[in-house]
């Protein structure tokens, strides 16, 4: 970070309506000038006719340095000026100005070569990479709330498991001039802060909870489960990270989280697994109550006497039926049970 840390100042610049038509004019009076200058002349009035034609052409330079010195703001845009190398100011109203005709505008770095190519992964259907964000051309810092896709990305999470992780951060430049001034290109700055923090937060929590003991280990959250508060640790550490140059992340977004392909398909199963055996576990809680409750009533209401052989192979029957994957098939026995 830089020690010296350049503090905005905003410009209240003159209306540049006034000053064009002032600069048409000395465009036209030189113009006049130097037609008249040329008659003089040629009646023999050389003194005379030489002034009037270097009036005329020190008009008609100073109308093209004033010209450089009007400027347009768009709304939700600024312009950061320098003089000579040195700050001069911000203009953060939209309007149309006139300035110091030798001031410059800065903008954010430009990379031909990484704009092309974020342009044809765009083209292909893809995102991005952190390092072939779109750049703006042009002098303005735009104070729009953009949003920054930073594609997905491979980490481990708190097991050791490799997953793919999405996330966007919505954001917009609240001061410009730290934006131009402090970093070299903002929005590359942000897209590799955003990797950096995406990969050291997802690393703190696991994908799911597949037991208890995973449970106690990542304090109840997970992933999965707890996006929305994990995509909030993801704004504040990130904010931290970004003050330096002028950006507030107005929220972080997580688009895609998914097992890395070389375990999907064992994570799947597991998952499947655990599905059945919590799903087993319910039927055959139930098929207890109800096996309980027929020999109960069964007993209370006398219908049948059940010895405890009588009773083991009915709770036999009734768990099978009750449990089973398939529907039972009734057997009519016309004799004696035994």
């Amino acid at each position: 970070m830089n020690d010296t840390q350049i503090i905005e100042r905003e410009l209240n610049p003159k209306k540049g309506i006034p000053m064009l038509l002032l600069d048409l004019a000395m465009l036209l009076i030189s113009i006049v000038l130097a037609a008249f200058s040329i008659a003089v002349l040629g009646a023999g009035l050389a003194f005379l006719g030489a002034v009037m034609l270097i009036v005329a052409v020190v008009m008609f330079i100073a109308f093209f340095i004033l010209l450089a010195g009007l400027k347009t703001v768009r709304p939700n845009e600024a312009l950061v000026l320098t003089l000579f190398g040195e700050y001069h100011g911000t203009i953060k109203k939209a309007g149309y100005y006139f300035v110091n005709p030798f001031c410059s505008a800065v903008s954010p770095a430009y990379d031909k070569a990484a704009a092309e190519k974020a342009k044809k992964e765009k083209e292909e259907g893809g995102n991005p990479s952190s390092t072939t964000q779109m750049v703006t051309t042009r002098a303005r810092v735009s104070m729009k709330t953009m949003t920054l896709d930073n594609g997905r990305q491979k980490v481990n999470d708190v097991l050791g498991n490799p997953i793919i992780i999405g996330a966007v951060v919505i954001y917009h430049v609240a001061d410009p001039t730290k934006a131009v001034f402090n970093v070299e290109d903002y929005p590359s700055f942000l897209s590799n802060q955003t990797d950096s923090t995406v990969r050291n937060v997802a690393r703190l929590y696991p994908y799911d909870i597949m037991d208890e003991d995973d449970a106690e280990t990542a304090g109840e959250k997970t992933l999965r489960g707890s996006s929305q508060e994990i995509a909030g640790s993801m704004k504040a550490e990130l904010q931290k990270r970004v003050d330096t140059a002028g950006i507030v992340v107005e929220e972080v977004r997580i688009t895609h989280l998914a097992y890395a392909e070389e375990i999907a398909a064992a994570m799947l199963q597991r998952q499947q697994a655990a599905a059945i055996i919590s799903a087993r576990q319910k039927i055959v809680d139930g098929a207890v109550g109800m096996v309980k409750m027929a020999i109960d009533r069964l007993g209370q209401d006398e219908i049948v006497v059940l010895d405890e052989e009588r009773k083991a192979a009915m709770v036999s029957n009734l768990l099978v039926v009750l449990c089973g994957n398939h529907d039972a098939q009734p057997v009519v026995n016309s004799g004696s049970i035994y």
